[in-house]
């Protein structure tokens, strides 16, 4: 085995471990969400309607789960595919990576707060540190990867350039379309939770298309001889 061959599989043991750590924060933040999801006491139930009416008046914390639940799957997605361009690791990477993990595994914090008071004068509130909380994902995923890709520092040597490229280009609309979705919050509660998981769902889409977008890259000629 050459010495090159080794170097990558000893530094792809090293991202597989920032991956299998990262991997658990998200599972535990994922399966936080549906501690929100109270069972009703027999004791408490209405004389006339029963059950089912005080469970279908739980509507917003169903409603908070699916959406934390798909954009929380969503990033972790995201953040899977860096891993396959993303093959080596230092100390500045590794602290990068846990901010990010810090603020996914607070997701189930604002999620709550949305469920118990989206529908109360509080709304604006809850929904902009909802929103709020998702800017931040999105601004912290931009420095990861404009830290892990400049000059390819911690890229593998066989990324593609052009996807490398398409991924950049992608990351830098998250945050301000995310801050939009802050700015709702404050406008319209409800709209600021759709564009949440409208974005969501929109970068997960260009995010599995961006291997097949041309980039300005593909489109310099090489130089005639």
């Amino acid at each position: 085995m050459s010495a090159e061959k080794t170097h990558d599989m000893m530094d792809e043991k090293e991202t597989g471990r920032i991956e299998a750590f990262s991997d658990g924060v998200f599972a535990i933040a994922i399966t936080l969400l549906v501690l929100d999801m109270k069972v009703p006491h027999a004791n408490v139930l209405p004389v006339n309607g029963g059950l089912l009416s005080v469970l279908l008046q739980q509507w917003p914390a169903y409603l908070s789960y699916f959406i934390s639940f798909v954009t929380i799957l969503i990033i972790w997605v995201s953040h899977h595919r860096l891993f396959t361009y993303i093959k080596r690791s230092n100390d500045m990477f590794l602290f990068l990576n846990g901010l990010l993990l810090m603020f996914v595994a607070l997701v189930p914090f604002p999620t709550a707060l949305l469920s118990q008071y989206v529908n109360t004068e509080y709304s604006p509130v809850v929904t902009a540190i909802y929103s709020g909380t998702y800017m931040a994902i999105a601004a912290i995923f931009n420095i990861i990867w404009l830290y892990a890709s400049n000059n390819k520092r911690l890229l593998s040597k066989r990324a593609d350039p052009c996807v490398v490229q398409n991924i950049t280009k992608q990351y830098l609309f998250g945050p301000p379309l995310y801050l939009l979705a802050f700015l709702l919050s404050f406008i319209s509660p409800p709209l600021s939770v759709a564009a949440c998981f409208i974005l969501a769902v929109f970068f997960a889409l260009t995010g599995a298309i961006n291997r097949l977008l041309p980039c300005d890259l593909c489109q310099i000629e090489p130089p005639s001889k």
